[in-house]
């Protein structure tokens, strides 16, 4: 049960604050909430207190349904009208009918006109915790790896598409007209939202220079020779990420283009290698031995115009981009579910990524990503 995991992690730091409750207010664009509570809405503010071992939703009055339905704790409370500062107000009240509280613990981001109004009735204490986030329950990772197995099917539709396609007057056709990336993200959103996931602004495609730019949702043509990278990070109906990223070259395979591929291949290769120590490892030691392959490749890693220039991974779960990057000091925990994705970039040339979303182990991990790595598009799996 999502309340029993949260509940747990909260009774933690509220022992380690010596607070007497815990506040957060905010709407369905804060991740946090949505874990805490499984709640998927409204887009305006409401509250979540746990007090006494209770947990409890504040939610607005024609949210009373979703929330009873969504939300797994003890009560949901429902009330008219709920801005920020009436959201605040219920939590208030919720708190003072279970205990004589003096401190209440809240997350440091959230909104100062929350903190006022919880600060005219109590102690405020703060913290960045991330409440176990990162250390995914069984249902959550299978969550996750239902929305990582629709991005594979995008994925297949994307490769199918440029295997297909024929050269005309120098540039790429498939169904009768040029072929770009944003009809090839078209294809791709079409099969994700078949399957009920959402793409989520998320469907990066580049070609040739454009792969240099991390985040590409641009049009661009795609032209024989050049790389043609996708980078995939729908959204399921349950509020979660799948991610996933490969690359591929359509007509002959050039010589930085192959030098590329090969050398991001085997650094992804090293970094799962060290990943089968399992759970205990510091998470930068994944991106030194990333690095040391690219390096050995003749690619620079780190604040460069041309190699790697971003972390080997992080982690994936109700936000997109959450902790642990793998980049960090931190150790990886059992449970944790990353991203794998080392890639060299040359802005005038392209560039090649290749990405897989793991779970790490007790002594090793599992790959929740089951597709091909080729350099040369196929029609079939």
């Amino acid at each position: 049960m999502r309340v029993q995991k949260t509940a747990d992690e909260i009774t933690r730091e509220l022992d380690a604050s010596g607070a007497d409750a815990f506040v957060h207010v905010g709407d369905r664009f804060d991740d946090f909430l949505r874990y805490f509570t499984g709640f998927s809405g409204p887009d305006r503010d409401y509250a979540f207190v746990y007090v006494a071992g209770r947990a409890i939703l504040c939610a607005p009055r024609l949210f009373g349904d979703q929330a009873r339905r969504e939300f797994d704790g003890d009560e949901v409370r429902t009330s008219k009208q709920q801005t920020g500062t009436t959201a605040a107000a219920r939590a208030i009240e919720t708190v003072r009918e279970f205990a004589n509280a003096q401190q209440i613990l809240v997350p440091n981001h959230t909104s100062h006109r929350t903190v006022t109004a919880l600060a005219n009735h109590f102690e405020i204490v703060t913290t960045d915790a991330d409440f176990g986030r990162a250390r995914k329950t069984p249902d959550e990772r299978a969550a996750i790896a239902a929305v990582q197995t629709a991005a594979q099917r995008g994925m297949n539709r994307a490769e199918t598409v440029l295997a297909e396609t024929t050269v005309r007057d120098g540039s790429f056709h498939w169904d009768g007209t040029m072929l770009t990336t944003e009809r090839l993200r078209r294809e791709v959103n079409a099969v994700l939202a078949q399957h009920g996931i959402r793409d989520a602004g998320n469907t990066v495609i580049g070609a040739g220079p454009s792969c240099a730019d991390l985040h590409f949702t641009g049009e661009d043509e795609i032209r024989p020779g050049e790389t043609v990278l996708l980078d995939i990070s729908p959204r399921g109906s349950r509020g979660y990420y799948g991610d996933l990223t490969r690359t591929f070259v359509v007509g002959d395979v050039g010589d930085w283009e192959r030098a590329a591929y090969d050398a991001v291949r085997d650094a992804q290769d090293a970094a799962l290698s060290t990943l089968d120590s399992g759970a205990g490892i510091p998470a930068k030691i994944v991106h030194q031995r990333v690095s040391e392959t690219l390096r050995n490749h003749g690619f620079d890693v780190g604040d460069v115009p041309v190699g790697m220039y971003h972390g080997t991974g992080h982690g994936v779960g109700l936000s997109l981009h959450e902790s642990p990057s793998l980049s960090s000091n931190e150790r990886l925990e059992a449970g944790t579910v990353v991203t794998v994705e080392p890639g060299v970039y040359d802005p005038e040339r392209g560039g090649v990524r290749i990405e897989d979303l793991v779970v790490v182990t007790e002594s090793g991990y599992e790959n929740l990503t089951d597709y091909p790595r080729r350099i040369r598009p196929s029609s079939s799996r």
